[in-house]
């Protein structure tokens, strides 16, 4: 039988706003980066990203 421990820590409220902050940049760079490129670029890019993973797609 397999038993698994669990342990949660808190953040202090600062600790919180730099994790928010930092995840919104990320999703903001994340779609207005897309949002500017053109699609060429992203479809390229989603190309060889599925490649690197080594799925197959043509």
């Amino acid at each position: 039988m397999a038993h698994s421990a669990v342990s949660t820590t808190t953040l202090s409220p600062s600790d919180r706003l730099v994790a928010g902050v930092l995840a919104l940049l990320l999703g903001a760079f994340l779609v207005f980066g897309a949002g500017m490129a053109r699609s060429a670029v992203l479809h390229d890019t989603a190309h060889d990203v599925r490649h690197a993973n080594g799925f197959p797609c043509h």
